[in-house]
């Protein structure tokens, strides 16, 4: 979220280490991606990455250039829309608040735009955020309060996790889907996607947390137009800005129990969340792996 980004720029520091395990961990997951950049290079780009190259269960892999995840657009510039254009993307599911999409709005300037999908929400009552005196959090209430999040998303965001799904089906890619920083609501997404693709689960986290290496904090944090929306993290302890700002794997890893719950696990959940059928499953790795 817009929120967690800013606040990320003061757990860039402690996080680094930790990421470059990680990019070492998804390199032995991937397929060789010389011609490829998990990141984009993108001068105005967020947290804007391909998820191409990830070795699945049965022994393929996901297309490059086909699905992307990605943080808020708005400070996009026109060489990175030129590249984008290159790309094709052919749809947006924009997982942002209106708010959100307020302080950042995306503005496409590419030669052909892509449908933008959204929908209207407020934060306050999406379950996703503390509804506590955040300035008498502890580090560990704070990540309690995000791991008890991202269960939620499973069914806070289920009707636009299913849009994305449908918009796969129908062939309308390359997508992208988003949220403000790429690491809550689009972690949650991404997993999903992934999950449905075949990737193994230990891939889908390493690719969650990969977000505390590509996501350029110190940028967001910097911003001359900061949000308004993050005015009640303005005075938090550093430790506590670290937890809501950190891709911590506690976080997926609890939107992954919810979804191992469900009643069939993961196959149940797109059964009954997200209306793939079995035959949908296997047209959806039929078109994006090879």
């Amino acid at each position: 979220m817009r929120i967690r980004n800013i606040l990320a720029a003061a757990a860039v520091a402690a996080l680094l280490p930790h990421s470059v395990l990680v990019l070492s961990a998804v390199a032995r997951t991937e397929a060789p991606a010389a011609a490829h950049p998990r990141l984009l290079p993108l001068e105005g780009g967020r947290n804007f990455r391909d998820l191409g190259g990830y070795r699945t269960a049965d022994g393929r892999h996901v297309k490059w250039g086909m699905l992307f995840r990605s943080g808020a657009m708005h400070g996009l510039t026109a060489k990175d829309y030129a590249y984008l254009d290159r790309i094709g993307i052919a749809v947006v599911c924009d997982f942002r608040s209106p708010m959100e999409r307020g302080e950042e709005p995306t503005v496409w300037q590419g030669g052909h735009a892509p449908t933008i999908y959204s929908e209207d929400y407020e934060m306050a009552t999406s379950g996703m955020m503390p509804r506590v005196d955040m300035r008498n959090m502890t580090a560990e209430q704070a990540r309690q309060v995000l791991a008890a999040s991202y269960p939620r998303m499973l069914t806070m965001f289920a009707g636009q996790y299913r849009r994305m799904f449908a918009e796969l089906l129908a062939g309308h890619a390359p997508l992208a889907f988003n949220c403000a920083g790429g690491k809550d609501r689009t972690g949650v997404a991404s997993a999903l996607l992934l999950t449905a693709l075949g990737v193994p689960r230990e891939t889908v986290i390493q690719d969650y947390l990969l977000t505390n290496r590509y996501l350029d904090a110190a940028k967001v944090l910097n911003s001359a137009h900061p949000a308004a929306s993050t005015a009640a993290f303005a005075n938090l302890p550093p430790d506590v800005m670290r937890a809501f700002a950190a891709a911590d794997r506690s976080y997926i890893e609890a939107a992954l129990r919810a979804l191992d719950a469900h009643p069939g696990g993961a196959n149940g959940y797109f059964r009954d969340e997200m209306k793939l059928s079995p035959a949908d499953i296997v047209q959806l790795r039929r078109m994006y792996l090879e």
